[in-house]
């Protein structure tokens, strides 16, 4: 039987393919762009018919049917290793939960048996003449969670690109048990327009950077913003080593500065293990050998980012306290992203000969009651998530300076802190430092 034979043998209905799916059974929709749309929908139609399924997925950027159908989990428990504003939604209204991770180790937890997986249902570029189809914008642990699987189900989809990996990029037509056909466009995820701060703290940001470094950026309004004062200045031969790309990275190609000559590894290649963003970014991979995938358990791990000798991270946070703790993922008890490669990344960058590590964030909030807050806090006392521990905390940014940490005292950590800290709550934090004790007594006012 020939490649397009077997393709026609095993071409069934969204609704034929998911009746695979059994009572209690773990189901994975992998992530981002993953996202099998047609086959969630074909799944939340057997609601009252199944019961105790539960599903992974992470950064869900369309709506999700088994979730948006099934509420109070009758048949559906929705789990996300990371979350999207929507994932945000569904958790704070008690429809999904978190799945707390470290992405370099994301595909372990499915190779050692921590994350069981009897259905697998991804959407993959279509197949090519040798019987393969590309797993496009998304390779992450892609591999590992499918060879993890009991079923497998393809969702193809023309509007997936195709992108070549070092490996764990694709899969044979002989290796599924159903293939569907769906017809939605890709998820997208148009960027954030910086703001104000945004600038100011890329402009804090932007003087440590210098020809021939290797960026990871992360996204949203600052790294957009950094990336416009990239795309408009003198650098050249800018390296791509990053979990998630992103259109930031598309305005540096575009202005030719992203090279990748000066890489010590993967040299010629922009390297990054996810992608969401605009139709034009996907557009731009489709095909394009500049470009590699590879896996979470590669991109992300501190030993790969080690070889990169002139690297440097760039990724928001939420808060910080005036010992160095960082929280990027929670505000209190509520979720709102994911630890996500960040703590991959400050430990990688630390390791690499003259890596460098930044934490972004605005120096104050305004909450819904319109009361203005510092993202800068005496010490984490309200369930916040420390995502990086003060032991590894790297350059914290506002748009009011840099603070370094590495090898800073408790006192110097809490006077580079106040330093960037807005200024109307600068004295209430000495005030503060000198209760905890963090304040030196040379600098008491």
């Amino acid at each position: 039987m020939n490649v397009f034979d077997e393709y026609k043998k095993k071409l069934v209905s969204p609704e034929e393919a998911v009746k695979i799916v059994k009572s209690g059974d773990w189901v994975d929709y992998s992530q981002v762009c993953s996202f099998p749309e047609a086959l969630d929908r074909a799944l939340a139609k057997r609601k009252g018919e199944l019961e105790d399924v539960k599903l992974r997925n992470a950064i869900s950027l369309k709506p999700v049917q088994v979730v948006e159908q099934d509420p109070e989990h009758e048949s559906f428990t929705y789990n996300v290793w990371h979350c999207s504003g929507l994932d945000r939604s569904y958790i704070d209204k008690g429809w999904a939960f978190y799945s707390p991770m470290l992405f370099r180790n994301c595909g372990s937890y499915y190779t050692k048996g921590y994350a069981k997986v009897d259905v697998a249902m991804v959407t993959v570029a279509p197949m090519d003449r040798h019987g393969f189809f590309s797993y496009g914008l998304t390779n992450c642990c892609m591999q590992e969670m499918l060879d993890s699987a009991s079923h497998i189900i393809l969702e193809v989809n023309e509007h997936m690109p195709v992108i070549f990996g070092s490996e764990g990029d694709h899969i044979h037509i002989s290796e599924v048990d159903y293939v569907v056909e769906g017809h939605s466009g890709i998820c997208t995820a148009p960027g954030s327009k910086p703001s104000e701060i945004d600038e100011k703290i890329a402009a804090n940001i932007f003087p440590f950077l210098y020809d021939g470094i290797t960026l990871q950026i992360g996204i949203g309004g600052m790294p957009n913003a950094l990336g416009c004062i990239i795309a408009e200045s003198d650098l050249k031969d800018l390296g791509m080593h990053t979990e998630l790309m992103s259109d930031g990275y598309l305005k540096l190609y575009q202005a030719g500065k992203m090279t990748n000559r000066k890489k010590p590894i993967n040299r010629g290649k922009g390297v990054f293990s996810i992608c969401s963003g605009s139709t034009e970014l996907y557009d731009f991979l489709d095909r394009n050998t500049d470009i590699l995938s590879a896996p979470m358990s590669y991109v992300n791990d501190p030993e790969t980012i080690r070889q990169l000798d002139h690297f440097v991270s760039i990724n928001g946070c939420i808060s910080a306290d005036l010992y160095g703790q960082v929280c990027s993922e929670s505000s209190g008890t509520r979720q709102i992203s994911g630890t996500g490669g960040q703590l991959d990344f400050v430990t990688g960058a630390y390791m690499a000969e003259h890596g460098q590590a930044f934490l972004a964030m605005p120096s104050v909030f305004v909450d819904k009651n319109g009361v203005r807050h510092s993202r800068i806090l005496p010490k984490f006392t309200e369930g916040d998530i420390i995502t990086t521990p003060r032991t590894q905390s790297p350059c914290i940014v506002t748009e009011y300076g840099l603070a370094q940490m590495s090898g800073a005292t408790t006192w110097e950590r809490a006077e580079r802190l106040i330093e960037i800290a807005h200024p109307d709550f600068r004295e209430d934090l000495i005030k503060a430092a000198q209760q905890q004790k963090i304040w030196r007594r040379s600098n008491k006012r």
